[in-house]
């Protein structure tokens, strides 16, 4: 929908550059009447000329500093009409309490400022109780529905023991492939809802070993190349890397058209960046995001990060590229006790037995 409107009013600069004007006129003509009350009747041609020259330059004058004054407030008015907290940082440029106009557009980046910090908030609180949500739910499933089918995988294995007749023990065992096929079903459901390489392994290996289920369970060719070492991210940082990697390889499959996929994990002074593409149909112009490209945008602006949309690697634009930049955490804070004692101090190359200490990048193809 269209956020421009039809102007219904004169702009404010050419309002009161009118009325400057006016009042201006007046001002020389009670003067000539006050100081002259016959010079009206007898003004020469050469002098009205200088008269409405010098009323002209004064007017111009006036209507440019106006224009200086008041121009804020028209692009004031632009950047509220299309300013987008999903992409934070938009502000007014050069805002200073030089005047009025001045003043409100400081007040407005203020605004922006606070709004987009009780977004990341909101969206924190938010994403935290779907985190949440996740593990009950993993842990109910793990714990309770496949210790469940578990037993009735023993039961059955009872009842193939005991049965006498070849054709029940046939039966029986075709129901313990589909139970198994379920238990299977319920653990990679468990994973994927709370991955536990995650936790227990750190970032680069979730992230292969998610490459490589993801890769068995749909079908694609799934290239990797993954930083080994990767410099220390807080673990909420790591929770929304995995997030956005899973849920850009799970759009690749089920709206690409593709059968390759790549996926790189890399990093340099400002961070780590990760890209998932491939060479599909790609996304058609003026489509709206999804709500998973939503979702992939809120959790990187939570961290403090970017998200990017772009065309596929190959050179004919084919297919499309999804692009996450983090922030790491700096150096001294990666040193600190509260680091050292938190999951990404473990991630850290300098962690003893630490599964991000191997060197060397992985690839895989």
């Amino acid at each position: 929908m269209s956020r421009s409107r039809t102007r219904g009013y004169v702009p404010l600069v050419y309002r009161v550059a009118g009325i400057n004007a006016g009042l201006l006129v007046a001002v020389v003509l009670v003067t000539l009447l006050v100081l002259d009350p016959h010079k009206l009747s007898r003004v020469a041609l050469d002098e009205a000329m200088v008269l409405a020259a010098a009323l002209t330059l004064v007017g111009i004058g006036n209507l440019l500093v106006l224009r200086r004054v008041v121009g804020p407030l028209s692009e004031l008015t632009e950047l509220a009409r299309t300013v987008d907290l999903r992409r934070p940082g938009t502000r007014m440029p050069d805002a200073t309490a030089d005047s009025e106009a001045g003043e409100l557009a400081l007040t407005f980046n203020e605004m922006l400022a606070r709004l987009e910090q009780e977004r990341r908030e909101a969206t924190g609180r938010v994403l935290a109780g779907q985190e949440a949500e996740r593990l009950r739910v993993a842990q109910e499933l793990h714990d309770q529905i496949g210790q469940e089918l578990t037993a009735v995988l023993l039961g059955l294995a009872r009842a193939r023991s005991d049965a006498t007749d070849p054709e029940l023990a046939a039966q029986i065992e075709a129901v313990q492939d589909e139970v198994r096929s379920s238990l299977d079903s319920v653990r990679r459901i468990a994973i994927e809802l709370r991955p536990e390489a995650l936790d227990e392994l750190g970032l680069v290996s979730a992230i292969a070993v998610l490459g490589e289920r993801f890769a068995e369970r749909s079908g694609l060719s799934i290239s990797e190349h993954i930083d080994d070492p990767l410099p220390p991210l807080d673990p909420n940082t790591e929770l929304v890397v995995f997030r956005v990697a899973q849920e850009a390889l799970t759009n690749v499959a089920r709206h690409s058209g593709s059968s390759r996929a790549s996926l790189t994990l890399t990093h340099d002074d400002g961070g780590l960046i990760l890209e998932v593409s491939d060479d599909g149909e790609g996304i058609a112009p003026g489509r709206a995001p999804g709500g998973g490209m939503k979702g992939m945008r809120e959790r990187a602006t939570l961290v403090g990060g970017t998200f990017e949309i772009g065309p596929g690697p190959g050179e004919d634009g084919h297919g499309c590229t999804v692009r996450l930049r983090v922030p790491a955490v700096p150096p001294r804070a990666a040193g600190s006790p509260e680091a050292a004692a938190s999951p990404e101090a473990a991630a850290s190359p300098e962690a003893a037995g630490s599964p991000n200490a191997v060197a060397g990048p992985r690839e895989t193809g």
